[in-house]
């Protein structure tokens, strides 16, 4: 059973740094690409950031441009645990912050994704 657990959400003033952890079950986290996905509240749910299947090469992770240079996507395959690493937090940035695993290659198609954890919410304000 594909499983993931996301943690590390809560209230950061702007201009500061919060780490997100998404700890998968073997089956999800090897399954394939993995990503961060976000929703606003009465905002359709928008792509963060992918990373491409453990033991790919070449492929780099890709960002959506609101978060490129401020946000950065890495796996730790030890503890079969994706993380968000967000820098540089903006008022903007507040939403619900979603991990998802699917079969394949990278994806900033949310559809395309069959494993999704429950969130964390994330919240910039001072």
């Amino acid at each position: 059973q594909a499983q993931l657990v996301e943690s590390g959400g809560g209230l950061v003033q702007p201009g500061g740094s919060l780490r997100l952890s998404c700890v998968a079950s073997e089956r999800s986290f090897y399954i394939g690409a993995m990503g961060w996905f976000r929703q606003a509240p009465g905002k359709e749910r928008e792509f963060v950031g992918t990373i491409p299947p453990v033991h790919w090469g070449g492929v780099s992770p890709d960002y959506a441009d609101s978060v490129k240079g401020r946000f950065t996507i890495y796996r730790d395959n030890a503890k079969n645990t994706l993380y968000l690493q967000m820098t540089s937090l903006k008022p903007e940035d507040t939403a619900v912050y979603y991990c998802a695993a699917r079969t394949g290659t990278v994806s900033a198609i949310d559809r395309d994704y069959q494993y999704w954890g429950q969130g964390t919410q994330v919240t910039v304000s001072s």
